[in-house]
């Protein structure tokens, strides 16, 4: 099994985005490629700016589908209307936006996107919600939305440009054990760019490793303490998480839906290296 139950769909295809910033173009071939690769078990989507969905259909050759995933850059308004407007050939597998700022709260943001998702009937959507003031009531919304059948669930930032995007392991442990408690689960994004919690040499930001995040969501799933998920998620050495790990790869993923990157070869360049996938690239 060259990609096992627990690392199937970890990844979406975010090439587009920063700090990858991937031509749209480049972006839509590469995919190509990892759809057809050993390893294409393991991702999900391209995702694609809702500003951004007119220009893909023209890079397809005539009938030639996409899974794509929208995500709101131009924020909920124009949502709508760029899903409404894609092409057939762009099948959407998910939309992501924004529901809230930093300090706002997210309960009216919340309350529009599920009003939208009666119109995309069974398209998920995922609504990121910042890691301060309102959030805990924010998934209490998500999980009673879930709760009468609305695909919907909460997307969360583990990175960016300046430190304050970077929550600790105990904020973040806090947050896993609150989705856990409520039966959400959740998808990542922006600073998982490798498998082991690391200082990045170029900002002085110490980044989480998404094998961390693996290891401690398993465990929360299991009933551990929000303690005993942030020291999880603070280690640095990978043995005892390929350990952890590689005891679970026959097991589904549990709660974490999983994380979009810009380079979908970091994360599978670390689980190589680290004996936790195995294939054949020729």
């Amino acid at each position: 099994m060259q990609v096992p139950p627990l690392l199937a769909r970890l990844v979406d295809d975010a090439a587009v985005f920063p700090p990858g910033s991937a031509p749209l173009r480049e972006a839509v071939q590469a995919h190509r490629q990892h759809r057809s690769a050993w390893y294409a078990p393991m991702v999900g989507p391209l995702l694609v700016p809702a500003s951004a969905l007119g220009a893909v259909p023209p890079l397809l050759a005539d009938g030639e589908p996409l899974a794509v995933g929208v995500v709101g850059d131009t924020g909920l308004a124009g949502l709508p209307d760029a899903v409404a407007a894609a092409d057939p050939r762009l099948h959407i597998r998910q939309v992501e936006v924004a529901v809230a700022k930093r300090g706002e709260d997210p309960q009216p943001g919340l309350a529009a996107l599920l009003a939208h998702l009666r119109d995309w009937q069974t398209i998920p959507a995922y609504a990121e919600t910042p890691l301060t003031w309102g959030l805990l009531a924010a998934l209490d919304t998500v999980a009673g939305a879930r709760a009468a059948g609305v695909p919907v669930a909460p997307k969360f930032r583990t990175g960016g440009l300046a430190a304050e995007l970077f929550p600790t392991p105990v904020e973040l442990a806090a947050v896993i054990c609150a989705c856990r408690d409520r039966a959400l689960p959740f998808k990542l994004t922006a600073g998982l760019h490798h498998a082991i919690r690391h200082t990045d040499p170029e900002t002085g930001f110490t980044n989480h490793g998404f094998l961390n995040i693996l290891v401690g969501t398993a465990a929360a799933a299991d009933g551990a303490e929000i303690a005993d998920v942030a020291e999880l998620l603070g280690g640095t050495d990978p043995v005892p998480l390929v350990g952890a790990a590689r005891a679970r790869l026959a097991a589904d993923r549990p709660l974490w839906i999983g994380f979009g990157t810009c380079s979908i070869a970091e994360p599978l360049d670390d689980l190589r290296h680290l004996g936790l996938l195995n294939g054949d690239d020729r």
